[in-house]
């Protein structure tokens, strides 16, 4: 039987270990993703997949004045020559440059459907087309004159430029964002005309400090306006650092409507803000009834931005309406700012604005310096030629006999006339009709004017401040183009003064109404309007089997505050609450109120007031009620118990009262002074009564009172108070003695 033969080897072999395999590719991978997708070059602000797509409308001649071509003859150039990537990036890429909402100064004009602020997907590329604009022709401009370094493709096939010459000062201009591998950028939008006014400053100043240049660059300008509402020294600090942020609120208005109504109009709203995803947010919070004096929100939006707000009534004011509307909805966001970029090394850094400002300096000084000198050798050429030119003027039967009658002719014109290579071609490629007089004219005319640029090239070439003056003329330049007098050019987003702290009062956003809280046995709750008389309350109809625990009054501004068995507190808005008709709903859908725990008591939050809790062992402490309110439905820990015990009450403490009652199961009064009970936000407490180990008796209630009005509690149809206590005074933690004849079986002091 043959012998099955190995397979041939794919490739070399390495006996190396997983983990440093695994690390090699993947630092490969980091390095590919931060320095060809994701970080911009600080030079021209652009990723690399922005600077194919501009060149590659160049080489398609897609300039401003010329017509538009489809998307899909973009894409296509871009992916099959430069960019070996999915066709939908690209073009994704390419939507996001032509959106005046997305990018402050468009580069790609687009025709067709390009998007929307509602965050509508543009149309396909097949349907749209695409030109550049002038903001990407200033980019572009002086690429073919050796500016900078061009680098092959990914094929080999052709060559791509490593960054664009950028007469224009791109990177904070139009901003940048992106997620690499362990490090991000995120850089705002700003206005040109403070930029060019920052950048003339350096130039005169190259020691500016960032104090001085936030002068001129007082913050982001962003497409979509807004207010910016930060401090001066936080964006100078962010600034410092290439590192922070800035919180931009919507624009609005009020329009009055007579008769003490108005509505709020939001015409401008936060960049990066979908207005659609806004609106429903709004409308979501609207109809959870957490903006109550909010009646609608429409969008009466066109070309520009409008969302009308219609509150319910006229008395709430409209600065502490909107203040809540901007805690709780994006109509107030924050711009991060993160400054990492790629230096001319094509190395990550985060650089403060003074850096990034001075690189793009750099870059244009270099660029106007290659420039010139590939100008200088263009001109260098030309010379040569016209001299060639003007020597065969200038001996022209002698050089038409050494056509006509030599053998090797152009060999006999370098030794006749000392020419070059390049100067004979010159003269044997001449045409009859360049023998004019006036041809003649026309040379040594260029010949002069060639001469005389030459050597302002060169003049410009050794004297550095002629070219911070060259730099300086183009960025008055871009300047005039792009001023806050244009209308590409004005600053749409408003500096205005940092948010105060303004604390919204709850009940402010909410219409105070009359209603009485009802809770049954069975932890069904409901909140009626108006305050019910006895009558009414008597009324009331409950589930099969249920009857009511709990009947109070209270209004749609409180808050409820629930106290468990478990000793937690559960807090709950009274405008939330179901309305009266009907059985109401189960307390526990509410809040997380497990199932082996029970309501101990509820009532409505009055805010300094305190309370003392206690568990059925008789333990217990002082707590105040601002320290209780729970902001989640898991409600708050207040009352530690464990094992079989359980909170037992929750009582108020009145003002001036001096004592504690306490009474267990056993019917034993204990009173003590209230100094005795600490004052704490959670925990055990201390002991109030001491029980006979193995009696099973607990703690039933605790009142706290004033010694010298008596202590009070039913007796028959009404009440009785004593005030000869001495029988049941003493000191904390003591057993007590019987409570007096008449004593409620409840053993309950209420």
């Amino acid at each position: 039987m043959a012998k099955t033969a190995k397979p041939a080897p794919t490739g070399i072999i390495r006996d190396t270990r997983l983990a440093d395999a695994l690390g090699e590719r993947y630092l490969n991978y980091a390095l590919s993703t931060i320095m060809s997708r994701s970080l911009p070059d600080v030079r021209d602000g652009l990723k690399p997949v922005h600077r194919r797509l501009l060149f590659a409308m160049r080489q398609l001649k897609l300039d401003p004045k010329s017509g538009f071509k489809k998307c899909a003859r973009v894409v296509g150039d871009v992916m099959g020559k430069y960019h070996p990537h999915g066709d939908s990036s690209i073009y994704d890429a390419m939507v996001r440059l032509s959106q005046d909402f997305a990018v402050r100064y468009p580069m790609v004009d687009g025709q067709g459907n390009f998007g929307n602020i509602d965050g509508d997907n543009a149309a396909a590329m097949r349907y749209t087309e695409a030109r550049m604009t002038e903001v990407a022709m200033a980019l572009l401009d002086g690429i073919d004159n050796d500016t900078v370094d061009f680098r092959p493709t990914y094929d080999g096939e052709d060559e791509e430029p490593i960054v664009l010459p950028s007469k224009f000062p791109n990177l904070l201009a139009n901003g940048s964002a992106g997620i690499a591998v362990g490090m991000a950028t995120s850089i705002p939008p700003h206005n040109v005309s403070e930029l060019c006014d920052a950048l003339k400053h350096l130039i005169k100043f190259p020691s500016a400090g960032i104090d001085k240049l936030v002068e001129f660059v007082q913050g982001p300008d962003f497409p979509t306006g807004g207010t910016m509402v930060e401090s001066r020294e936080a964006i100078v600090e962010a600034y410092k650092t290439g590192r922070g942020g800035f919180r931009v609120r919507a624009k609005w208005e009020i329009e009055d409507l007579g008769r003490g109504t108005y509505q709020i109009v939001v015409t401008e709203i936060p960049y990066q803000v979908q207005k659609s995803k806004l609106i429903e947010k709004i409308a979501e919070l609207i109809n959870a009834k957490r903006l109550p004096i909010l009646v609608d929100v429409r969008d009466e939006s066109a070309e520009d931005i409008r969302v009308v707000l219609e509150p319910r009534t006229g008395k709430v004011e409209a600065q502490m309406l909107m203040e809540q509307l901007f805690r709780m909805t994006e109509l107030e966001t924050r711009f991060s700012l993160n400054m990492n970029v790629l230096n001319a090394e094509n190395t990550p850094g985060v650089m403060d604005l003074r850096e990034v400002l001075w690189a793009f300096l750099e870059h244009r000084m270099e660029v106007l310096e290659r420039g010139s000198r590939h100008r200088v050798s263009q001109i260098q050429r030309r010379l040569e030629v016209l001299g060639a030119m003007l020597i065969a003027f200038l001996n022209l039967d002698e050089v038409i006999r050494i056509i006509r009658e030599e053998d090797e002719a152009k060999k006999c014109l370098v030794k006749t006339f000392n020419l070059n290579e390049v100067q004979v071609e010159a003269i044997l490629n001449m045409r009859l009709r360049q023998l004019r007089k006036l041809e003649e004219m026309e040379i040594q005319t260029e010949n002069d004017a060639l001469n005389a640029e030459m050597t302002e090239l060169n003049t410009l070439l050794a004297d550095e401040a002629l070219r911070w003056k060259s730099i300086t003329q183009e960025v008055s330049e871009i300047k005039k183009a792009y001023g806050l007098n244009t209308e590409l050019g004005k600053r749409r987003t408003i500096i205005g003064k940092p948010s105060t702290a303004v604390v919204v009062p709850l009940d402010a956003m909410i219409e105070r109404e009359p209603i009485t809280l009802v809770c049954s046995e069975k932890g069904w709750i409901k909140a009626a309007k108006g305050h019910l008389t006895d009558d009414q309350i008597t009324d009331l109809k409950y589930k099969e089997g249920d009857k009511a625990r709990f009947v109070f009054h209270g209004e749609t501004t409180d808050k409820l505050l629930v106290f468990a068995t478990n000793g937690r507190f559960y807090t709950l808005g009274c405008d939330k609450l179901p309305g009266g008709r009907g059985h109401g709903e189960p307390l526990r859908l509410m809040v997380d109120l497990p199932n082996d725990a029970d309501i101990t008591d509820m009532f409505t939050h009055v805010k300094g007031r305190k309370l003392i809790v206690a568990s059925d062992a008789g333990r217990g402490f002082v707590v105040g009620e601002d320290d209780v309110m729970a902001q989640t439905k898991n409600g708050k820990q207040v009352l530690n118990v464990s094992g079989e015990e359980e909170a037992a009450t929750c009582v108020f403490v009145p003002e001036g009262a001096d004592q504690v009652a306490a009474i267990g199961s056993n019917r034993k009064i204990v009173i003590f002074a209230l100094d005795e009970m600490p004052q704490m936000t959670r925990g055990k407490g201390v002991i109030i009564q001491r029980y006979k180990k193995g009696g099973g008796a607990m703690l039933k209630d605790v009142k706290a009172f004033k010694l010298s009005e008596g202590l009070s509690f039913p007796f028959g149809s009404g009440w009785r108070t004593e005030t000869d206590l001495l029988r049941w005074q003493g000191k904390r933690a003591g057993a007590g003695a019987m409570a007096p004849r008449g004593f409620p079986t409840s053993n309950r002091f209420s």
